[in-house]
């Protein structure tokens, strides 16, 4: 069998943010419906216009990276670096809806013909996954949104995919209330939001057992890596490495 090829887990950390971006950007365009992840900032940047799309995300994950907190009863500051994340992506985002296809200012979302809408939403769904799991090859923390989800998780020994499912419905939740109380109709929010809620768990899970056949991520700073640790409640514990934690929720 032929030996994987070896990345470090750094790389694969700023490929998961370029790539999860770009998606988020394609899914805004195609104007199906975005990931209920993302909703909520998605809604906010459409009624206050003086936030981007980026910059409404450190709003909402700020808000969370809080709630985080309180939840775990602790505050470290490596816990940060999730919205460290949050930050790099955010401004990647906005760099990719500066390109004229992806700009809402100069292309209308939903505004393309319908074949081209179609491949986008496709495209998007599939970048998606592959880019999230990628994240969870990396001891480097993922945004807030699936940060929350980990570090709760191993605190308090919840199944990471009862969590998960937990945080993504509180998210389509706020979303649909959301874009109720702001337009009084849905929007960004549509049947593709729906689909995405379905499938991804199963795209994600498929695209990790691609990854582990072809890669093998090591971090290039392990006594960096070692910060990253997350602790449960009573006693340190090894760190879980993204690829087992996601093979929990692969069982969703």
């Amino acid at each position: 069998m032929a030996s994987k090829i070896k990345v470090s887990s750094e790389i694969g950390y700023l490929a998961a943010i370029v790539l999860l971006s770009l998606a988020v950007a394609m899914l805004s365009a195609a104007d199906f419906g975005i990931s209920m992840i993302v909703a909520p900032a998605y809604l906010l940047s459409l009624k206050l216009p003086f936030l981007s799309f980026g910059q409404a995300e450190y709003v909402i994950q700020a808000g969370l990276f809080i709630v985080l907190c309180v939840v775990l009863r602790k505050f470290r500051a490596v816990y940060l670096f999730s919205f460290i994340t949050c930050l790099i992506y955010g401004f990647v985002l906005d760099l990719w809806r500066m390109i004229p296809f992806f700009n809402p200012s100069a292309t209308e979302p939903g505004s393309m013909a319908l074949w081209l809408r179609i491949v986008m939403f496709v495209v998007g769904v599939s970048v998606t996954s592959f880019a999230i799991a990628l994240f969870f090859k990396t001891y480097l923390y993922p945004q807030v949104y699936d940060f929350f989800v980990k570090a709760v998780s191993v605190r308090y020994g919840i199944r990471l995919a009862l969590l998960k499912t937990i945080v993504d419905l509180s998210c389509l939740t706020a979303g649909v209330i959301m874009t109720f109380a702001f337009f009084g109709e849905f929007r960004g929010i549509g049947w593709g939001t729906f689909v995405m809620a379905v499938l991804n768990g199963t795209v994600i899970g498929l695209f990790s057992k691609l990854i582990d056949r072809v890669f093998e991520f090591r971090p290039a700073f392990p006594r960096f890596a070692a910060l990253f640790e997350l602790e449960s409640v009573g006693r340190a514990t090894a760190p879980a490495s993204k690829s087992s934690l996601f093979e929990k929720e692969e069982t969703k």
